[in-house]
């Protein structure tokens, strides 16, 4: 097994980044038969998982497989369970604010090998605090699901892909906005737990946007 701790770091562009991994998941097989792929984009917010996801969505569409977008912003717990320890307590941030059993019934469920492929896009607006209500869509066999958000990894989510946004504790710090770096131990505590850098399949660097790096 190739040790993740000590793999090399290159220099790439967005574009062709994406291009890469969008080959990459283009070429791979579901690990447990499934028909639908599962891939997700895990960043911290500042480092703006969903706008590469959406990139990468289009790249694939381009190579003329269906996908469907799903970020963990939409199946989050409403406020009076995310909030019930107060408004900035980094712990409930990590573990309650992202409603694990809502995704595997309404969208990991429906992908596995005996699913129907019907999922729900996202089932809770935290600005509003109520339900979307959006309808079911149905990914066709072949499709690829692709979920985008922070402190996705060590889930047990049956992911065919998994991609990390790395950004170093003081870059993080830097790009995270004041109102919200509350969360950062939040961040701090995911690093030393799941040690994404270590776990991803793909683990790009963006410390600075312009300019990211990759493990290839």
């Amino acid at each position: 097994m190739t040790d993740r701790a000590h793999r090399d770091i290159r220099p790439v562009t967005w574009p062709r980044l994406t291009d890469a991994v969008a080959d990459r998941l283009a070429a791979t097989a579901p690990h447990d038969g499934s028909p639908w792929l599962r891939a997700a984009i895990d960043g911290a917010p500042a480092a703006r998982p969903g706008r590469w996801a959406d990139d990468l969505a289009e790249a694939l569409r381009l190579r003329g497989r269906p996908v469907r977008r799903v970020s963990a912003g939409g199946f989050l717990r409403p406020a009076s369970l995310r909030l019930e320890h107060g408004h900035h307590d980094p712990d409930a941030y990590y573990d309650l604010w992202l409603d694990t059993g809502a995704l595997w019934r309404e969208v990991f469920g429906p992908l596995g090998p005996d699913g129907t492929g019907r999922i729900l896009p996202d089932l809770w607006d935290p600005v509003v605090d109520r339900a979307t209500r959006s309808p079911y869509v149905t990914l066709p066999p072949g499709g690829v699901l692709l979920l985008d958000g922070p402190l996705l990894l060590g889930r047990g989510f049956p992911l065919d892909l998994t991609v990390h946004l790395r950004l170093t504790p003081a870059a993080l710090a830097r790009r995270t906005p004041e109102d919200e770096r509350w969360t950062l131990p939040a961040f701090a505590r995911y690093e030393d737990e799941v040690r994404p850098e270590e776990t991803a399949d793909v683990v790009v660097r963006a410390d600075d946007p312009r300019h990211p790096a990759w493990t290839g």
